[in-house]
C-alpha cells in the first residue's frame, strides 16, 4: 500500500486531497496544526472508507522539531513514504506593501512557504531514494514560473518564487533514484470551494473565471493524484497552474 504524508490535510485545500488519496487506497499521514474539531470530523468520515488507513500528527509546519516529529512518526508507522504533499503554507490577507511587513510577519511566510519545504525533504529524499521511487508536490500561485511583481504579496510571492527554483532543481537532483518534483499552482479558490467538489462548483456560476466556474479542492486533488501515478514519471520539475483562464495577480490588485 503506497503511503502519503499530507501537509495541513483536514481542511481547505488539503481535505479534498486527503479523501481523494483515502479513496484511492493509500494509506495517509495528515498533519494539522492546531483544530482537533477538524480532524475529528476528517477521521470519523473518512474511517467509513473500506479498508482506510489514516494517521494525524498535530504539529506547526514553521517548527522544524514538529516536522522532524511529523515524518518520523509517518514513517515508523507505516513503514514507507512514496508521496510527500505540501499542502501547508500560511498566508496573510491582509494588503500592505513590503515595508509595511513586521520581521515576524515576514519571516513566517519564509518559514512556512519555503524553508519548511527544505525540511520536509530533507528527512523524506532518503526514504525515497532507498525505495527508488517517490513523489513530491509542492504549491505556488498563478505566474509564479515567471516571478512577476504582486503587488500586497511580496513575502508570499517571494517565498513562493524561491519554491519554483527549488522544486524544479530538486527535480533534476532526484530524478536518478525515481523521485519526481512537481508545483501544483491553485487558481482563486476562495471560502466554501476549497472543499468543494467539481460537481458543486458547475451549479454556481462565476463570471469571473472564463470557464464559468470557480475552482474547487476537487480540481486541485485531481491533479496531485495524476502527479503521483507511477506511470507520471515523465512529468518533473513542472508547474501546472489551476486557474481556469483566471489572471489571479492582475485582476485583484
Amino acid at each position: 500500500m503506497r503511503h502519503a504524508v499530507i501537509t495541513a490535510g483536514t481542511k481547505g485545500l488539503g481535505k479534498k486531497v486527503t479523501q481523494l488519496m483515502v479513496e484511492q487506497g493509500c494509506s495517509v499521514t495528515v498533519q494539522y496544526r492546531s483544530d482537533e474539531e477538524a480532524m475529528l470530523k476528517m477521521k470519523e468520515s473518512l474511517s467509513l472508507i473500506e479498508n482506510s488507513n489514516l494517521q494525524f500528527v498535530q504539529g506547526d509546519i514553521t517548527n522544524k522539531d514538529d516536522i522532524h516529529k511529523l515524518i518520523n512518526e509517518a514513517y515508523n508507522h507505516h513503514g514507507r513514504i512514496d508521496y510527500l504533499i505540501c499542502n501547508a503554507g500560511p498566508y496573510i490577507f491582509e494588503r500592505k506593501k513590503l515595508v509595511d511587513y513586521s520581521d515576524e510577519e515576514w519571516y513566517e511566510m519564509i518559514e512556512g512557504n519555503l524553508s519548511a519545504v527544505f525540511h520536509l525533504v530533507k528527512k523524506v529524499v532518503p526514504i525515497m531514494r532507498e525505495q527508488q521511487f517517490g513523489r513530491i508536490i509542492t504549491y505556488g500561485f498563478q505566474g509564479a514560473e515567471t516571478s512577476p511583481a504582486w503587488i500586497y504579496r511580496s513575502a508570499f510571492a517571494a517565498a513562493k518564487v524561491g519554491l519554483v527554483s527549488l522544486t524544479k532543481t530538486l527535480a533534476v537532483e532526484e530524478a536518478e533514484n525515481g523521485i519526481t518534483v512537481n508545483m501544483v499552482s491553485p487558481g482563486n479558490i476562495l471560502g466554501d470551494m476549497k472543499e468543494a467538489s467539481i460537481e458543486t462548483a458547475r451549479l454556481i456560476k462565476d463570471e469571473n473565471t472564463p470557464i464559468g466556474r470557480s475552482g474547487t479542492g476537487e480540481d486541485i486533488a485531481r491533479v496531485v493524484r495524476f502527479l503521483c501515478d507511477e506511470n507520471s514519471d515523465m512529468i518533473t520539475g513542472s508547474v501546472i497552474e489551476v486557474t481556469g483562464g483566471l489572471d489571479v495577480i492582475n485582476r485583484f490588485r
